[in-house]
């Protein structure tokens, strides 16, 4: 058996892979060319301009927002940053001030709750006091009257004798 070689190519593997980048490329370029050539490069550019300048902007326009959100009082009061601000390290008394407020309100709002409570307490006490004396009065009415008397005095044995002499009024 006899090897016949008909084709020998001297190169190798790495210069076809060169050789076809070289191709695919010089086919790019040449599609490049023909896109400027009839403008459509030119529209792609404006677009990508365009892409980049709306999302500077929405960058630009979150930059600003927090910015503002981070500026705001409310943001500066809740986040604690206001105690750092130089613009505001003026007013700690005035903080200072209204915390203190704050607590010596809160503290007489408890202090009066607890003094109404003991008021409503004792104005209880106070009508069951009086309850108990009209009780006791009625009682004492009660066992004082004429009839009582005699009854009492007619258990013990003793006789009542009406007075022969009407009563003298006494005047003052």
């Amino acid at each position: 058996m006899r090897y016949e070689d008909t084709e020998f190519d001297p190169a190798t593997d790495a210069d076809r892979e060169a050789a076809a980048r070289e191709a695919e490329l010089a086919r790019k370029i040449r599609r490049e060319v023909l896109r400027v050539q009839r403008g459509e490069a030119d529209d792609d550019l404006r677009a990508d301009r365009e892409a980049e300048q709306e999302q500077r902007a929405e960058q630009e326009r979150a930059a600003r927002m927090e910015r503002r959100r981070k500026s705001s009082f409310l943001w500066l009061l809740f986040s604690g940053n206001i105690l750092v601000r130089e613009s505001f390290s003026g007013y700690y008394r005035y903080l200072i001030y209204m915390a203190v407020t704050f607590f010596v309100s809160i503290f007489v709002m408890f202090t009066a709750l607890h003094l109404d409570m003991k008021y409503t307490r004792l104005e209880r006490e106070v009508q069951l006091l009086r309850e108990h004396s009209v009780r006791l009065q009625e009682q004492s009415f009660r066992s004082t009257t004429h009839s009582a008397v005699v009854r009492a005095l007619a258990e013990r044995g003793i006789p009542l004798y009406d007075p022969a002499a009407p009563g003298e009024i006494i005047e003052e």
